[in-house]
């Protein structure tokens, strides 16, 4: 499934410029957490992360475990900071309104999988 895709199905709004690769990318797994210790240990392609925690340690964290779509839940903001290293990483954020719950039942019941 494709960035903007993802983005209607949970009323989100994209954040970042979306690189020519990225948004070309079909993305086809999700992983949920706040903690993103648990995060590292994430070894799929094409992962969203789905979380509350915004701050430049979440996009410090996408980079190394190469995702390169974060969806910030719960009304979460991103700052400048936050969107230039993203950017700068070619990783594209969507803020949604909707809880980590829902924004992960969403996904799942239009076809994106859960890593475990």
């Amino acid at each position: 499934m494709k960035i903007f895709e993802i983005s209607k199905i949970i009323e989100g709004k994209v954040k970042t410029k979306i690189s020519v690769k990225v948004g070309n990318e079909e993305f086809k797994n999700a992983f949920s957490s706040d903690l993103m210790s648990d995060v590292l240990r994430i070894t799929s392609e094409n992962t969203i992360l789905i979380t509350g925690l915004c701050n430049v340690q979440t996009i410090r964290t996408a980079e190394m475990a190469e995702i390169k779509l974060i969806i910030l839940a719960r009304g979460k903001k991103v700052d400048e900071t936050m969107i230039k290293l993203a950017e700068e990483n070619e990783i594209t954020i969507i803020e949604t309104e909707y809880s980590i719950f829902r924004v992960s039942g969403e996904l799942y019941k239009s076809g994106i999988l859960p890593i475990y």
